[in-house]
């Protein structure tokens, strides 16, 4: 099946001076790299806020360990959340969100404008994409965004929401004070490839992530301007619809890897051990699950992360969508004094 490119979220204007040329065969124009870049970092800031206690929630679901061993049953969602926010205050459920929020401009910005290289790449020359040149575009830029932002902010982000200290209690000093002083001392205790660890897991999971939620964001966007001619010309849907496909393709990805994001925060939370490689941590990692927790580990954190993810890629697409349409009247206002 196919889809346009013309318009891949929300679309360019037609006609007049907008900053950006049209195609040769007249069809939309092509929307500058810098206008992904900024509303996709905007995007990216807007959900971090949103949706980051969640994210905490997931992590230390998927850390939790004591609890198996002493012959108890596992905290869930709900449970979990109250636990931290009783111990540490309900501070504690935003650990981690200066690496998120210093780590998330920067992958959105990057997400959204790899992404619409890749599929320029994969367009053919009647201005369409498949959809598996969608998803192809989609593996690359969460494999991009996964090895120049996400690896090292996670790092930093676990070993942040790992700690259980209360931030009520001055004396109740941690380890990591914040996102700055966790680089600090990771770099300086384990070396700077530790920033790194769980790379491949993590770009695999990104990857697979972004491939299935283009995809079917694009798909489901394309099937919702079929039924309502009225949006056509514009290629923009109201940002309630636009949430809603947002929400539905976003819960796509955690089911497809939950798995890998499990194991990956695993690696990542422990320290570097000497003579230890990238397989044989997997491979402990991986088997010590299994051999002392059974299969239902490997999905631990999975309410919490469909929660997190699935909202979090609404706010994402309505805010990008949203703002690329600001810029887009923006730089049109401002053509137009240039002109007159």
């Amino acid at each position: 099946m196919s889809t346009t490119t013309g318009k891949p979220f929300g679309g360019g204007r037609t006609g007049g001076r907008m900053g950006a040329p049209t195609k040769p065969n007249g069809g939309k124009e092509k929307t500058p790299l810098s206008t992904h870049l900024i509303a996709g970092g905007v995007a990216g800031l807007a959900e971090a806020l949103a949706c980051h206690p969640l994210d905490t929630i997931k992590v230390r679901m998927q850390l939790s360990k004591s609890r198996k061993a002493r012959g108890l049953k596992p905290l869930g969602f709900w449970a979990t959340g109250r636990q931290i926010a009783a111990r540490e205050t309900p501070l504690g459920l935003y650990k981690g969100l200066g690496a998120v929020i210093s780590g998330i401009v920067p992958k959105m910005a990057i997400r959204f404008a790899s992404f619409e290289t890749y599929k320029g790449w994969l367009t053919g020359p009647d201005g369409k994409i498949t959809s598996k040149g969608t998803f192809l575009a989609g593996l690359g830029a969460g494999a991009t965004e996964a090895v120049a932002v996400v690896t090292p902010m996670e790092v930093i982000k676990i070993r942040l929401q790992a700690q259980q200290h209360s931030l009520a209690d001055p004396l109740d000093i941690p380890r990591y004070r914040n996102a700055a002083h966790a680089a600090f001392t990771i770099v300086r205790e384990e070396g700077l490839a530790t920033l790194y660890r769980g790379v491949t897991l993590t770009a695999l999971r990104q990857a697979t992530n972004q491939g299935v939620n283009f995809t079917a964001y694009q798909q489901f966007k394309k099937w919702a301007l079929e039924f309502q001619p009225k949006y056509q010309e514009t290629g923009a849907l109201p940002s309630a619809q636009t949430m809603v496909i947002g929400l539905i393709s976003g819960a796509m990805g955690p089911f497809s890897n939950a798995p890998i994001d499990t194991i990956k925060t695993r690696i990542q939370k422990a320290a570097k051990e000497p003579g230890e490689t990238a397989l044989s941590r997997f491979v402990k990692v991986s088997s010590d699950m299994f051999k002392n927790e059974g299969a239902k580990a490997f999905y631990k954190g999975i309410t919490p992360r469909v929660l997190r993810v699935a909202p979090g890629q609404a706010i994402v697409f309505t805010v990008y969508e949203r703002m690329k349409r600001l810029i887009d009247k923006a730089k049109a206002s401002f053509d137009a004094t240039y002109d007159e």
